[in-house]
């Protein structure tokens, strides 16, 4: 993917590797000029309400927030109004976000701006596209959303620098809002009607996650089926199995897709075919039973990635802007309950693809479970540990992630005086997924880099053509553990070749596309 690919946002065709993109790799962005007609549109619709306010109360333009709706603003103090909100909202806490994830939520707020439903100004989406473009990256504490009102204060924390407030950091400098503008040559907005709330109502650091989530843990699946395939080589397992004929009697797409995976792997295999006539009649669940349980991850995420897919363009501001009908209606569309749920079952299915993998370390580790393998995978056992310490820490992920997979989205807590009497804590499940996924992307590196450690005491024999390219790819990254080393380095180059899809990309050289 090209860090010169342009992603034009128009409001409705936004997808999570365009997020990807822009986030991670530094595409830049920029509105499509279908957008900016329908930013035109909604911005006339405000300016037509906030003209005739007098005499009527539209939430946002002429009133207070939350439990204070309804108080009054008088027409002169529109704007303060919208400065004000963006003060009282950034009040969160904690550490920041990735910065990536700062990234995707500017590009997905801009891109919920230029659907047109928010009645914000031009200019000031195009000043928030700016600054993304120009390596801005805003100071945004990564608690204090419920996920009702959208992410209230993250959004507003994201956008202080445009007034030239708050913290961002730029070239690696984190400088005042004002000081950064300055630094890449751009000028504070001054907030008109509405623009504030426009800003801040929203679900985008919950998409930001979900966005991104969604590519890693797709990439996630299919690295888990490439390290059960190489695991399968290395515990002389059978493929019986993973036969399309025994998919068909249970006929889940994630499992019929993790089973031909497996099965394309192997292709090949001499290890396998040594072993064909053996007396072992079955393999242990954490192999015979891979394509179920990595098919019901994989059906999991699909569901989560479906969802993303729809918020992602979708309109989530309050009031929302009815163009046609020239109307502004109060709404719930904020509300993070959809992307609570898909965040928390994402956080579940990559808890599961790293638990079946620590079962696998666990039999690629231990003698009496590997049929022949060498203690802890190391050929001088007692003066090296070899693998013995990276199964703990797989271990330990795992169970870390048991905790990490309980639902945020089952939670509520009234906030604003009662006013917003449940909230869908999709922020909460946001967190917890992030962390859940990165600990994931280790456990299955530590079963890859096993693996391939395990399969090379078959030697002469060798493993499929698939599997053959995965050690490949392992080792590239990671040379044979002879004598005891450090392998932190190595669990964490393999790690971040499974989040950019870079061992599963080298894998498909060789076998074609992975379902």
């Amino acid at each position: 993917m090209s860090s010169t690919r342009t992603v034009s946002l128009t409001g409705g065709d936004l997808a999570a590797e365009d997020v990807w993109a822009v986030a991670v790799v530094g595409a830049p962005a920029e509105l499509s000029e279908a957008a900016r007609e329908q930013i035109r549109a909604a911005r006339r619709v405000v300016e037509e309400h906030v003209n005739r306010a007098a005499g009527e109360s539209t939430y946002g333009i002429n009133t207070g927030f939350g439990r204070f709706v309804e108080k009054t603003i008088p027409p002169e103090l529109a704007g303060e109004l919208q400065l004000r909100l963006l003060r009282s909202h950034a009040c969160g806490v904690g550490d920041p976000y990735p910065d990536e994830v700062v990234r995707a939520a500017m590009l997905l707020r801009a891109n919920a701006l230029a659907k047109g439903t928010s009645g914000i100004r031009l200019e000031t989406v195009e000043l928030l596209i700016a600054c993304l473009n120009a390596g801005v990256v805003p100071h945004v504490p990564s608690r204090g959303s419920v996920g009702a009102s959208g992410d209230l204060a993250p959004l507003a924390h994201l956008a202080l620098p445009l007034v030239g407030e708050g913290e961002a950091t730029v070239d690696g400098e984190r400088l005042p809002g004002a000081d950064v503008l300055a630094r890449v040559g751009l000028e504070p907005v001054r907030l008109g009607a509405k623009e504030g709330l426009s800003l801040v109502n929203g679900t985008q650091f919950m998409g930001a996650i979900g966005a991104l989530a969604a590519v890693r843990s797709a990439r996630l699946a299919r690295a888990a089926d490439v390290a059960c395939a190489l695991s399968l080589e290395a515990l002389q397992g059978s493929r019986v199995a993973f036969r399309p004929e025994i998919q068909e009697l249970r006929p889940f797409p994630g499992q019929s897709a993790a089973a031909a995976n497996v099965l394309r792997l192997v292709e090949g295999s001499a290890i396998i075919e040594a072993h064909r006539w053996c007396d072992k009649v079955q393999d242990a669940y954490s192999l015979r039973c891979a394509p179920q349980v990595h098919g019901a991850c994989r059906d999991l995420l699909a569901y989560a990635e479906r969802t993303i897919a729809v918020e992602l363009n979708a309109a989530t501001d309050n009031p929302i802007v009815l163009v046609d009908d020239g109307e502004l209606v109060s709404n719930g569309n904020f509300h993070g309950q959809p992307l609570a749920f898909a965040l928390d079952a994402t956080a579940m299915a990559v808890t599961e693809l790293a638990s079946i993998s620590e079962r696998r370390v666990e039999r690629l580790t231990n003698p009496s479970l590997s049929g022949g393998l060498p203690a802890f995978l190391t050929p001088d056992g007692g003066l090296n540990s070899g693998f013995m310490i990276p199964q703990y820490v797989a271990a330990s992920l795992v169970s870390e992630n048991k905790v990490l997979a309980h639902p945020a989205s089952v939670d509520s807590i009234p906030t604003s005086a009662g006013q917003e009497d449940h909230v869908s804590m999709g922020n909460a499940a946001a967190l917890t997924c992030w962390q859940a996924l990165a600990n994931a992307e280790s456990a299955v590196a530590i079963e890859l880099l096993a693996a391939a450690q395990g399969v090379e005491f078959l030697a002469p024999l060798e493993p499929g053509t698939g599997t053959r390219a995965a050690r490949a790819a392992v080792r590239a990254l990671s040379p044979a553990l002879v004598e005891d080393r450090s392998l932190a380095p190595d669990i964490a180059r393999v790690g971040a070749a499974i989040r950019s899809g870079e061992l599963v990309a080298r894998v498909e050289d060789a076998v074609g596309e992975l379902a």
